[in-house]
């Protein structure tokens, strides 16, 4: 059973680890792409396998690409959707920021709080090692939580707001976890873009 958040209520924790992790509020400023994507994406429910039966993943997914980035999205191998023309306008934002060219993105859709991603690290083979990995909220606030892979103690955890950016760097994936936990309180849609390159 996933854990409910364990955070503050409001703000960014203290001491946020910025050689992990980078975030600016206000990245991109335009209330349309929320709904626009919510009503075009081909979005998918996949299952996982746990405890040898099978789970609907509480979340929504979209994977998009250039030709050959396949990847496995909660199990299951996915060829990529095409970019779309709103993908490849916020692709050509994030990159300066991140130093890097990516290839593929990975959508997320939370319809509401009960919407969750568990803990995990995003260290598939196909993601090459040390991963960088640059996200863009939009929609309902949720707090990204991460926490030390050798000490659960030590956590801290980012209030994503509508047009943020963060910016997974460089050793996040190795020797950290990260979720988006369930919620209580009600939540309205949010819609998660993280982009990647797959080698």
């Amino acid at each position: 059973m996933e854990q409910l958040s364990f955070f503050a209520e409001a703000g960014q924790s203290k001491g946020l680890p910025t050689e992990l992790l980078e975030y600016r509020p206000g990245f991109i400023d335009d209330d349309g792409l929320l709904e626009h994507f919510i009503a075009t994406i081909p979005w998918k429910q996949s299952t996982q396998k746990m405890w040898d039966k099978e789970y609907l993943t509480p979340r929504l997914t979209s994977w998009h690409g250039d030709v050959g980035t396949d990847y496995s999205v909660s199990g299951k191998i996915s060829n990529p959707n095409p970019w779309t023309p709103e993908l490849l306008s916020i692709k050509s934002l994030v990159e300066p920021l991140s130093g890097i060219t990516f290839n593929s993105v990975l959508l997320n859709y939370y319809r509401d709080g009960n919407d969750s991603v568990a803990w995990h690290s995003d260290r598939e083979s196909v993601l090459g090692k040390n991963p960088i990995i640059a996200s863009v909220s939009f929609g309902q606030v949720r707090s990204f939580d991460i926490r030390n892979k050798a000490d659960h103690s030590e956590h801290y955890s980012v209030k994503l707001e509508h047009g943020s950016f963060l910016l997974m760097k460089a050793g996040l994936q190795e020797h950290w976890e990260h979720r988006i936990a369930k919620s209580t309180k009600p939540m309205k849609a949010r819609v998660n873009l993280t982009f990647r390159v797959v080698v």
